[in-house]
This record gives C-alpha cells, structure tokens and sequence, in this order.
C-alpha cells in the first residue's frame, strides 16, 4: 500500500506549536495549494490543506516558518476522526508531514503576501569571491 502526498504551497498563518502531556511537540499550519487547471470564470482556485508535524520537525518548522511562506511538504494523508461536546462524530482530513522543504527566504514569503518592508537584521550575504574558497 502506498500513502504519499507532496505538496507545494505557502502557510496561511503562522505554525501553531503545541506539546503533548508526554512533551511531544507537535506544529500545525495551513497551506494554501493552487489547482494546476483555471475554473470556468477563467480564475485559479486554491485548496486550504491542514498540515501536522512532529517532534523536532515540528520545532523547527514552528521557529523558522511564517505566514506566507513558500514550502514543499512530503507526508501522508491521515484521515482523524473525533467526538464534538456535542456528542457528534468528526472526520478530518490532514496531512501529516515527513519532510518539509522551505523554498524560499523569510523576506520573499511576505512580500508575495503584498507585506512591507522587512529588517534585513540577521540575514545572510554572502561575500568575497569564489577565489576566497579553498577548493
């Protein structure tokens, strides 16, 4: 049997960082993955899909990830289904991530979003030149 997904997308908001009672940590966001084909108005649709990460994974995604962020998520879908206060039943569709990629700087995900400016603060630049390496 085989179960992969992998998708590329941007976060719609901020990973949420949790930890379990066992202190598992666990980060969940919401990417927004654009349909490879236009509707019939001639517009591109967009599918919100609920992403879960674990452990270390999680962490880090939590701590390096934004809202608007370009990411390639490799996981498997996991339907979960839960009882409501209510007393009703529940399925959800997520998808739990194995490897998440991020595709582009912190800066470029929120301009894409039409954000402002940023602080360069702590960013890479590279310089010199290529002779300076010593290969």
């Amino acid at each position: 049997m085989l179960n992969r997904i992998v998708l590329i997308g941007r976060l719609v908001r901020d990973p949420e960082l949790r930890y379990t009672p066992n202190g598992v940590a666990t980060a969940t966001f919401t990417l927004a993955v654009d349909r490879p084909f236009v509707n019939q108005k001639g517009e591109r649709e967009t599918d919100f899909i609920d992403i879960v990460t674990w452990r270390k994974l999680a962490e880090v995604c939590a701590s390096h990830l934004g809202k608007g962020r370009l990411v390639a998520v490799d996981g498997r879908l996991q339907i979960r289904s839960y009882e409501t206060s209510e007393g009703q039943r529940r399925r959800v569709a997520e998808v739990v991530a194995q490897d998440v990629r991020f595709l582009d700087s912190p800066d470029r995900g929120r301009e894409a979003l039409g954000g402002g400016q940023l602080s360069r603060e702590g960013s890479f630049e590279a310089g010199g030149t290529d002779e300076d390496i010593p290969f």
